[in-house]
């Protein structure tokens, strides 16, 4: 009995450690799914537009208390590190009316890019997010690297960023 609880337990290590490596390698991100924006201007934006830079896409209300309070610090990163290459996109939930979004927007001065989605297909494309704020940091080729659920480590969020630009930089 206990040579079989071995074997059933070494089988589910490797599975897991399996699973874990497709995962954490390189070939095995999954890709940031083909999705256009249309910005608070009205201007198309696709996610494969942004490629060659790190991309954060975070789904966002202005009736969400912890997307509110992420805002100063997104709009700190964008400006440290926009300059260096940075895209992020904040894509408001079809539920949130595009005039309060144009308001909060106006009134914060988001000097980012800011999307409606009011049909809800960039929220089903990246898995059908109903939750915010849900986040996902994209790599330079357009792998999904990080996908957060609530609030944003920044400072962890920050060091992922930069080191992307500075792989970015080696490769240049």
């Amino acid at each position: 009995m206990k040579f079989k609880e071995l074997t059933t337990a070494l089988f589910i290590l490797l599975l897991l450690g399996g699973a874990a490596f497709l995962w954490l390698s390189p070939s095995g991100l999954q890709p940031a799914p083909a999705v256009t924006v249309t910005t608070l201007e009205g201007k198309e934006v696709s996610l494969a537009s942004l490629r060659d830079r790190p991309v954060l896409v975070t789904f966002w209300a202005t009736t969400c208390p912890g997307c509110i309070k992420e805002i100063p610090h997104l709009v700190d990163l964008y400006r440290e590190l926009g300059p260096q290459g940075l895209e992020i996109v904040a894509i408001a939930m079809a539920y949130d009316p595009p005039e309060q979004v144009r308001e909060l927007a106006r009134q914060k001065q988001l000097p980012y890019i800011v999307a409606l989605d009011t049909d809800g297909s960039a929220a089903q494309a990246f898995g059908e997010v109903k939750l915010t704020p849900t986040s996902f940091l994209l790599d330079p080729q357009g792998h999904i690297v990080q996908q957060k659920l609530g609030e944003m480590d920044m400072t962890q969020l920050r060091a992922r960023i930069l080191e992307m630009l500075a792989q970015k930089g080696d490769h240049a």
